[in-house]
């Protein structure tokens, strides 16, 4: 597989930006090599500057919910190009897409849109904060919750993708503000509400992990925190920028039948454009600003470009809902087969092969995992022409795109490895 260009391209961008990515685990330093450039995207396909092509099963970190190029959300992107990009004032749109949202999620009552998932988190967690009058924030190892300053700790992703436990930079005080459980405990957190219940302000959950790998919560978890979140007076806080219209039309709140204060949802609400949403409860809504004293603004928030992409993505959802049928059979069909020494989890048509025998449930498990053998299988794949996310801590997504040929080729790539 001829990489030249790639290999031009990475070294150029070394020289003006941090490793030559704008995001971390782009620079393939949990599997080696040099990650490929992408000049563009089709369906389930992408396609790098050499020419090589990839059946992508990272989706851009799982948004393209409807493949690349979605004839819908191109055809909205096209027609909203004649009235502008940017206005720094309302527009229609914006209610239209936050009703959509609203209709599939009930618990989010009122929302605010704003431009990326840590921004939707960072605001969440001020207004829980501003509304409990409560210092502290329970989250859990292995959760990634955006590059908010109190939440990177056991922040999984890319940290732990670069070995990163905790980020320089962050204010001693502002860790210290962060209670960090381990995932899937129902007596770690007890013992925390029983220690500090009078204290909490919010428990913020992604209610299926993506950040680790895929990892779903054991039964009983998250009917545990809804409980014990009530009890106390703190807000429970679902982080479905990721789970969000991908594992369920109403999330994972709709899958497991949970009703969070707030949530948090971001990339498929976007239709592959920044765009994410934070919201919840009418009375803790009613907080923010203009109307309350917690203060949150963007410039950028509801701009007509992600909007309107998120209008077509949510539209076709709504109106399409065959397509989660679809998207299971796919994703039971890609994970039908676990090779030797492999162990699968998958909620959806969310998925990781992580690569130890043992259940994966929480942090401690997934970092058993051999991610040197993860390393060569993710190469092996790539030259194969499957992309995968390049690295072992990091869900993969299956697309409405993905054909069952897409599959197969999949398939029979992995069983050449083992």
């Amino acid at each position: 597989m001829q990489t030249t260009r790639s290999e031009s391209a990475f070294a150029r961008a070394q020289k003006v930006i941090p490793g030559g990515v704008n995001s971390p685990v782009r620079a393939f330093r949990g599997v080696g090599g040099t990650p490929r450039f992408i000049e563009r995207g089709e369906g389930s396909r992408i396609f790098d500057i050499d020419g090589n092509s990839y059946i992508d099963y990272v989706g851009s970190w799982g948004p393209l919910l409807l493949g690349h190029r979605a004839p819908a959300v191109i055809e909205a992107l096209r027609a909203v190009l004649d009235s502008g990009t940017s206005f720094g004032a309302p527009t229609e749109r914006e209610a239209e897409l936050a009703e959509l949202i609203r209709q599939a999620v009930p618990s989010m009552e009122m929302l605010r849109l704003v431009n990326s998932g840590t921004e939707a988190t960072m605001s969440a967690l001020r207004l829980a904060r501003g509304f409990t009058g409560r210092d502290l924030t329970i989250k859990f190892e292995g959760c990634y919750h955006g590059h908010v300053d109190s939440l990177l700790v056991k922040a999984g992703s890319g940290m732990a993708t670069l070995g990163i436990a905790d980020a320089a930079g962050v204010p001693k005080a502002f860790a210290e503000t962060t209670l960090v459980l381990p995932y899937n405990s129902i007596a770690a957190l007890e013992q925390a509400f029983k220690e500090r219940g009078d204290q909490i302000a919010a428990v913020i959950v992604e209610p299926v992990v993506g950040n680790m790998g895929c990892v779903p919560p054991l039964p009983g978890f998250l009917e545990a925190m809804r409980e014990l979140t009530a009890r106390h007076g703190a807000l429970l806080i679902f982080d479905e920028v990721m789970t969000g219209f991908r594992v369920a039309l109403g999330g994972a709140q709709a899958l497991f039948g949970i009703h969070p204060d707030l949530s948090t949802f971001g990339k498929i609400i976007g239709g592959g454009l920044p765009l994410a949403a934070y919201g919840g409860r009418t009375d803790i809504m009613h907080k923010v600003a203009p109307l309350g004293p917690v203060y949150q603004a963007g410039t950028l928030s509801g701009n007509p470009l992600a909007v309107s992409a998120g209008l077509a993505m949510l539209r076709e959802l709504i109106a399409h809902p065959e397509i989660y049928t679809q998207l299971e059979a796919r994703a039971a069909q890609l994970t039908a087969w676990t090779p030797p020494g492999v162990t699968i989890n998958r909620v959806g048509s969310m998925f990781t092969f992580f690569f130890t025998e043992s259940p994966v449930t929480d942090w401690d498990t997934a970092k058993q995992c051999d991610t040197a053998r993860f390393g060569k299988f993710f190469h092996h794949m790539l030259e194969q022409g499957v992309y995968l996310a390049p690295s072992q801590f990091e869900a993969g997504f299956v697309s409405a795109a993905h054909s069952e040929a897409d599959i197969r080729a999949t398939v029979d790539a992995a069983r050449g490895f083992f």
